[in-house]
């Protein structure tokens, strides 16, 4: 397999973190990113946002990057899953608490759905600390599958959970 392909792709990556300096967290996952994946095009504000899911944890710290990769989509996912676990991440429960997660919403506008990755993300419109930092960020973006923009589906969303803002960033454009 072709662990890069010839033209970079803008992939739109969702950091949550819950557990320990999550701010701190944030900042070295976004290191790493820059480092193993490409480089950032724009990164949203920094949220703090209630869990959804599990509703009995500490609240959550979010942030969106766009990050302009030439790795495809099965790579970004594999360097995703390594970064996680150089910051230590273990898997106990879904949605559960987590020093960090690392979510691919987007890669570009592909449709892909496989045994290990599913683009776009298949929740992503239904939760609002998605949502908001990313029509921080790219507004008018069109999820490929809805035909919608983000602005539009954040209109939508009944995701009833708490999204404030605690840090902006100065990175942002327009997607």
């Amino acid at each position: 397999m072709i662990d890069e392909i010839s033209a970079a792709q803008n992939v739109f990556l969702l950091l949550g973190s819950n557990l320990g300096d999550r701010l701190q967290i944030l900042k070295s996952a976004e290191m790493l990113i820059e480092e193993r994946i490409g480089k950032i095009q724009s990164a949203s504000s920094i949220y703090e946002t209630a869990p959804w899911g599990v509703l009995d944890q500490p609240a959550f710290l979010n942030q969106i990057l766009i990050v302009s990769t030439g790795l495809l989509p099965e790579e970004v996912l594999r360097m995703v899953l390594e970064i996680e676990h150089e910051l230590g991440r273990v898997r106990y429960e879904r949605w559960g608490a987590r020093v960090i997660d690392i979510d691919m919403l987007y890669y570009q506008d592909l449709v892909l759905d496989s045994a290990r990755l599913t683009l776009p993300h298949p929740r992503l419109h239904e939760r609002r600390f998605t949502l908001v930092p990313l029509n921080e960020i790219a507004p008018d973006f069109i999820h490929p599958l809805l035909q919608k923009t983000t602005s539009q589906l954040l209109q939508e969303c009944s995701d009833p959970g708490a999204v404030v803002i605690i840090s902006t960033n100065n990175t942002n454009s327009d997607f």
